[in-house]
């Protein structure tokens, strides 16, 4: 067994170079991400645990996971947060139990209550027999082409098709954001989208840090829809490699009717062929969001499960049933039922202990 050693992307040319160069590589697994989190959640701290080939020079396999403290929900070890797709960047079931047992040793000595690793890809070689897998939630996507007009015929012809033409005729304009204050235009419809929802928002400050990480190198774009001068909706994507990804969406339900967020979905798709992307994503979903369920089927998208994987095994069990559970449901009503000042009071206060 070769040796695992921890390593700071921030700090070391070869790890976002190691990225770029894994098939499983992501944008959340870059040294930006790292970044992002720490600036905006002091209750997270990254370790990069990686394993080096012979010469000690190159990285063969890594498992990057973070310390997430919190005095309400308790210490615990994910890979890695706020990522709607994820993999241990590995090529063996080898790799893992390598990579794992270094992890499970940093576990103990923190008193950390859990162990959680994402995956997209990688899940058929986490066999690891102390790892429990669970698989919740879906991932909706579609394979492009260089013609979006012929991937259009797959979708849905009323709940699809119908609506990105009425929002056409309703003289929808849609702008590419372009700073600050175009970042902020979409916070304002995120924090109306998540009250609506009854989610907490994510703080203004972990949006400013993706801006500014991953928007001067075209790996984050805005999308805005307006309405006669009025911001109606927002899309925020994530481009890496040969990938595109919707990961934030939100628009004003007054202007449901007109449907905002067709048209912005649709927008992303054309962006997405035109600048040669082969794989359009939909993020991650819960199967207890039935509407988002139905809203992502309905653009003729392929699901596939991302099965997540725990340590110990109780927790298997536990997450399956999290959204059901009496802390989910006092934190929803509470979402839904506060007034519109509150809202960012409270993600702050929630996303203090989330990850």
């Amino acid at each position: 067994m070769r040796t695992v050693t921890l390593i700071d992307p921030s700090e070391d040319p070869r790890w976002d170079v190691f990225v770029e160069n894994h098939p499983f590589g992501w944008i959340c697994h870059l040294s930006k991400w790292k970044h992002v989190l720490e600036k905006s959640f002091k209750h997270m701290n990254g370790y990069y645990f990686v394993r080096m080939d012979n010469s000690g020079e190159n990285i063969e396999a890594a498992l990057p996971i973070f310390e997430v403290k919190s005095w309400l929900t308790g210490t615990r070890l994910v890979s890695i947060p706020f990522a709607t797709l994820c993999d241990p960047l590995i090529e063996t079931s080898d790799d893992i139990t390598e990579l794992f047992e270094s992890v499970l040793d940093f576990s103990k000595k923190i008193k950390s209550s859990y162990v959680e690793i994402r995956t997209l890809s990688s899940a058929s070689l986490l066999q690891d027999v102390r790892l429990a897998k669970t698989s919740f939630y879906k991932h909706h996507y579609i394979p492009l082409g260089p013609d979006p007009e012929k991937l259009k015929k797959n979708f849905h012809r009323s709940c699809v098709r119908q609506r990105i033409t009425r929002a056409e005729k309703s003289n929808l304009r849609m702008k590419v954001g372009e700073d600050n204050s175009d970042l902020y235009k979409f916070y304002r419809l995120q924090l109306m989208t998540r009250k609506r929802l009854g989610l907490p928002c994510q703080p203004y400050q972990f949006f400013e840090s993706l801006w500014e990480s991953f928007f001067p190198s075209n790996q984050l774009t805005l999308l805005l829809a307006e309405k006669d001068g009025e911001t109606i909706g927002g899309i925020i994507l994530f481009k890496y490699k040969d990938r595109i990804s919707a990961e934030f969406a939100a628009s004003d339900d007054k202007f449901t009717d007109i449907s905002p967020n067709h048209y912005l979905f649709w927008e992303a798709i054309k962006l997405a062929c035109y600048e040669g992307y082969k794989v359009f994503d939909f993020g991650r979903t819960s199967p207890s969001n039935q509407s988002l369920m139905d809203f992502k089927r309905r653009w003729g998208t392929t699901v596939i499960d991302l099965p997540q994987f725990y340590y110990p095994e109780k927790l298997a069990r536990k997450s399956a049933q999290e959204k059901k559970s009496r802390r989910y449901k006092l934190i929803n009503k509470l979402c839904k039922d506060a007034p519109n000042y509150a809202q960012q009071i409270i993600g702050n206060f929630c996303y203090r202990h989330l990850g």
